[in-house]
């Protein structure tokens, strides 16, 4: 009988779960993503066609600081985001472009977006941002000490203001009012996880 409370399984074997690809068909190409529909079997014989976006990958900088009185700072944007109609506050993000490294796509949005080089990278890692439907990476990097070296480089259609807010704001106020994007949940949860491992992330300095 099925026992959500067993501790046996899990992921010790996954084989039966997945179902094998078939034909993969485009049937929409956009200018940001592509919908394919693409036809599996599973392992007991069932049998459809799903939906599959195919995006290209995503980068997500979080440019960390520390201001002069020893407070850990994020530098952040504001936007318009067409998709739910609202100005949200956000880490520097954008995307791979085709043949681009990750780690390269994020220096280079961070500097497009504002302005800032240099510093420490660190790559926080990459998951699947909606694997139920696309298909792509969203890839994670923590910036520290960057320089304001060069002014804004945005795309035609680009309009986001550029500030800073204390790490112990964002972390509070994640995922509520202005906070509203999903990507960025994500992107805190890694640096919470650096800042196991480096708890000055996340730590005021007193002044002597």
């Amino acid at each position: 009988m099925f026992d959500p409370f067993s501790q046996e399984g899990g992921s010790k074997e996954t084989k039966h779960l997945i179902w094998k690809s078939g034909q993969r068909q485009r049937v929409f190409k956009g200018p940001i993503f592509d919908i394919c529909t693409v036809h599996r079997t599973s392992t007991d014989g069932r049998s459809s066609s799903f939906i599959e976006v195919d995006a290209p990958n995503w980068v997500t900088i979080i440019p960390w600081y520390r201001d002069e009185s020893g407070v850990p700072m994020m530098i952040m944007e504001e936007q318009f985001r067409h998709g739910s109609n609202t100005v949200t506050r956000e880490f520097p993000a954008g995307v791979v472009e085709e043949g681009e490294d990750p780690f390269d796509a994020a220096l280079r949005e961070l500097r497009e977006e504002t302005g800032l080089a240099g510093g420490r990278v660190t790559a926080l890692g990459n998951v699947s941002p909606n694997s139920a439907f696309m298909n792509n990476r969203s890839y994670f990097y923590l910036v520290e000490g960057a320089e304001h070296v060069t002014e804004q480089e945005l795309d035609p259609n680009e309009q986001l203001d550029v500030f800073s807010v204390p790490v112990a704001q964002v972390v509070a106020d994640m995922g509520t009012g202005i906070y509203d994007n999903g990507i960025m949940m994500i992107a805190l949860g890694f640096f919470l996880r650096e800042a196991q491992k480096r708890p000055e992330l996340v730590t005021t300095l007193e002044k002597e």
